[in-house]
């Protein structure tokens, strides 16, 4: 119960400081403290047992999040990303018997929640099989998985306390007063780095709704909304994937207003995926404090990161203080003393791939350098052995990518083959910009990396191509584009 100590804490002895804050709301540690506490025992007196929470990002997100932890209820978020299918599919598996959101089939309507900031709708639903959790289990948390349904995760208050207190020894020196969310809380990454972190340091953490910050649907992104609303919430600290980096370093370039706005950022972490090291050299140039990190959710989110006091270019950071990291022989990376409970549904708790206890095998390739920093190569399952005997990891030159404007979206195949085909999905009215780039990238790269053939393809008009959350299905997007990549190869196009 450390996240609730610390707010009795703050609500004691800084109770007027702006813990949460919205749009139209603002709350103090001591009133947050109050609330939490009477919403955690209604929701008790509810008798419930498992609640899938589907709302936007803000102020009614996070309140339930931290009543249903203090009230010793297991909280199941439903990412607005997942399809219509997978969010029903999410709703069945989890056993859930109660819903704060939009209405689904078959559930029924209850005595609405009565919050100070607004009404929340209660639905209620007695599960046709309730799937047994393991001990302790307080957060399902469902990742969005390169294949099949995705799978849930089962976390325990302490496990996720134990990686943010990690978190905010690790930021400390950066001195962060106020967070501002930019992903959405159903992502573990930011549920804990937005919501508990700051809350575990006495900061104040301001929480738009998705569509202030520009997003709509699961993935389309205004960037002058965006820009817009970094400009009007000055903050501290956020969190970013590699895409957003991307993108903010263009709206920086393009807006010196919002350059010098962030110029008073103090921490900014970037993970989610590989990210090209020039790309972060090109964020520190502009004044932008990036740090990368390394995660998952099998493993509480964060595993490593680079901080203010220690960071290697290149790497993903020293691992946390609650976790030891070590290379198996074949370079995969182990992950000791932060595993989940397990995956919901299986017959015993699940670690990946080992099934040695507290030991995670996380199916992602690196190596720890001499001063003990972590870098990642790629996926174990996706390297590829070209037909000369070279092998090398598609991730790596995919992030080296990001230093192309014109490039969406790239998939690197080269497995088996003698050349390596690059699908490209140019950013709107790029495509005459594609050659140079490609070119300027193959510059970099040694020969058996580079891009020797590439196809224009729009993989965000094929959904099954891609995950929840937008990551490439490597093994569907080869055979969907089989034919294409077969004729690039014989020479019957280019």
């Amino acid at each position: 119960m450390m996240l609730f100590d610390q707010i009795a804490h703050f609500a004691r002895h800084a109770p007027h400081s702006p813990a949460l804050s919205g749009s139209e709301h603002r709350i103090s540690y001591a009133q947050l403290w109050l609330q939490t506490s009477a919403l955690a025992e209604r929701l008790q007196q509810a008798g419930i047992a498992r609640l899938a929470l589907q709302l936007d990002n803000g102020l009614p997100w996070a309140l339930i999040d931290l009543a249903c932890a203090k009230a010793g209820i297991v909280v199941i978020p439903v990412p607005h990303f997942f399809s219509p299918e997978q969010q029903e599919w999410l709703l069945e598996s989890s056993g859930a018997d109660a819903l704060i959101g939009p209405h689904h089939p078959g559930w029924q309507a209850s005595e609405p929640l009565h919050l100070s900031i607004g009404e929340l709708p209660l639905w209620r639903k007695e599960p046709p099989h309730i799937t047994p959790l393991p001990a302790g289990t307080a957060k399902i948390t469902y990742t969005s998985g390169s294949t099949g349904q995705p799978k849930g995760v089962c976390l325990s208050l302490a496990h996720m306390m134990a990686v943010c207190e990690s978190l905010a020894q690790r930021v400390a020196p950066a001195r962060v007063e106020k967070h501002l969310t930019l992903l959405p809380l159903t992502t573990l990454l930011e549920n804990l780095t937005g919501l508990y972190v700051p809350l575990l340091t006495g900061a104040n953490s301001h929480i738009p709704s998705l569509g202030e910050l520009g997003f709509s649907g699961s993935s389309k992104l205004d960037p002058a909304t965006l820009a817009q609303a970094l400009l009007r919430w000055p903050t501290h600290s956020l969190v970013l994937v590699p895409e957003l980096l991307r993108l903010l370093l263009t709206l920086c370039s393009a807006n010196p207003a919002l350059a010098k706005q962030l110029a008073a950022l103090r921490f900014v972490a970037v993970g989610g995926g590989k990210v090209s090291p020039e790309l972060i050299s090109r964020a520190r140039k502009l004044g932008l404090p990036v740090y990368e990190g390394y995660g998952l959710s099998e493993c509480g989110s964060v595993v490593a990161l680079n901080g203010p006091d220690g960071h290697s270019l290149g790497s993903v950071g020293q691992p946390l203080p609650h976790c030891r990291v070590s290379i198996a022989a074949d370079g995969e990376i182990l992950v000791e003393g932060a595993p989940m409970l397990g995956y919901l549904g299986a017959e015993e708790p699940q670690r990946l791939q080992l099934a040695v206890p507290q030991l995670i095998a996380t199916g992602d390739l690196g190596h720890l350098d001499d001063e003990g920093y972590l870098h990642i190569t790629g996926r174990k399952k996706n390297v590829q052995i070209t037909a000369f005997g070279r092998n090398f990891s598609p991730e790596w030159i995919e992030a080296e990518a990001q230093l192309c404007p014109a490039i969406a979206r790239i998939v690197i195949f080269g497995d088996g083959q003698p050349a390596n085909v690059a699908l490209i999905q140019p950013l709107p009215g790029a495509d005459a910009q594609l050659a140079q780039q490609i070119a300027q990238l193959n510059h970099r790269l040694p020969d058996y990396a580079r891009i020797h053939h590439w196809l224009p393809v729009a993989l965000d008009q094929h959904p099954d191509l891609l995950t929840a959350n937008g990551r490439p299905r490597r093994e569907r997007i080869y055979h969907h584009f089989s034919r294409q990549i077969s004729q690039c190869l014989t020479g019957e196009t280019s």
